[in-house]
């Protein structure tokens, strides 16, 4: 490596370590209050409602996840970690820009536009991950990839208490791979859409005004697909990380990319 690949391996490696830390971090006061509150008024809501709602994100998920225009190449060429997260960051910013914009558009109606947002944002949200992982040279058609962009999601939008969960998953990944179902449909999806409506539910509140949505649905559309996208980096850089390391233990010699 040159002096400038090692200086921003330093420089990742501090970051990557701090991400960590706040991933394992236990729940706070305000994240057990809070995660209570919302319990109690998921008991409330009927069972039928949870179940018209799980199966909803459920297809949609499924459909995005799965859909043909999803598939990216893999990366061939050898870049260094820099080269490719400079186009990484770059498109984060892209797809956190087109977002804001449908936020606004969305949230400027009220709430029967608002009702729209879910579908578009979560569509753009998925084929960034896409993107990322595509970035990082990993094979998206691969179902066991499209399993790690799920949880990449998931640890996003979770709890605290639930990310600790997901992050010990993702932490441990390349031993978990395989043992994997080849079905799908055993995802926990309830957790899944449980975990993703109460994380943002307080954040998209406002956009349901006509008007005053526009502003409110651009900056949280914008800041949470800022989030996801770095935590995705972060993800993959753990990931490499981690396999580096087995490689070496088992006497490889290789080096960061594969």
């Amino acid at each position: 490596m040159t002096d400038s690949n090692s200086i921003y391996h330093q420089l990742i490696s501090q970051e990557l370590q701090q991400w960590q830390s706040a991933m394992k971090r236990k729940p706070s006061f305000w994240n057990r209050t809070t995660k209570k509150v919302q319990k109690k008024i998921n008991r409330i809501i009927p069972e039928k409602v949870h179940k018209a709602i799980t199966k909803a994100i459920k297809e949609i998920t499924r459909a995005v996840i799965f859909g043909s225009g999803f598939t990216t190449r893999t990366r061939k060429e050898v870049k260094t970690l820099e080269e490719i997260e400079i186009k990484v960051k770059e498109r984060i910013n892209f797809y956190s820009s087109s977002a804001a914009v449908e936020g606004a558009a969305t949230g400027f109606g009220g709430f029967l536009l608002s009702l729209a947002d879910f579908p578009l944002w979560l569509t753009l949200k998925m084929k960034m991950l896409f993107e990322i992982a595509s970035r990082y040279g990993y094979d998206t058609k691969d179902y066991k990839e499209r399993v790690y962009i799920l949880h990449i999601f998931q640890l996003t939008f979770s709890s605290q208490e639930r990310r600790n969960e997901v992050f010990e998953t993702l932490e441990n990944w390349e031993l978990i791979k395989d043992q994997l179902p080849d079905d799908l449909n055993t995802f926990d999806w309830r957790t899944f859409q449980l975990e993703y409506r109460d994380y943002i539910d307080l954040a998209k509140l406002l956009q349901l005004i006509p008007v005053v949505g526009a502003l409110a649905g651009a900056m949280v559309n914008h800041k949470l697909t800022n989030k996801l996208g770095k935590t995705a980096m972060n993800a993959y850089r753990m990931r490499e990380k981690r396999f580096k390391e087995m490689k070496l233990l088992k006497g490889s010699d290789q080096l960061y990319l594969k």
